[in-house]
């Protein structure tokens, strides 16, 4: 059975996907905002993750250094593609999804 938190998870991914569908004509550029503690390969796999698919990354650090803004503008196939590219970043440590 899942927990509040995975089925909360889930709901939220099913509106998005609603809501993606009712406004966009697939395919369709896309703009991610992430913003991740600057330790560790964290930029780097978010840019990794975005390899090979004509992404164009632009990165910004806070004041302190500590965390790192991340804008990932991409031309995606579809709502699912989106939703699949969000649940693969956010196995990264510290990754807020704006």
């Amino acid at each position: 059975m899942e927990s509040e938190k995975e089925k909360a998870t889930r709901e939220f991914y099913e509106r998005l996907k609603v809501e993606l569908d009712i406004s966009n004509t697939w395919p369709a550029e896309y703009l991610y905002k992430f913003i991740v503690p600057t330790e560790n390969d964290n930029v780097i796999r978010v840019e990794e993750a975005f390899d090979c698919m004509g992404a164009v990354i632009k990165t910004t650090k806070s004041k302190t250094g500590k965390f790192t803004s991340i804008s990932v503008d991409v031309t995606m196939k579809d709502a699912q593609e989106i939703i699949d590219k969000y649940i693969e970043v956010s196995t990264i440590k510290g990754i807020i999804s704006l």
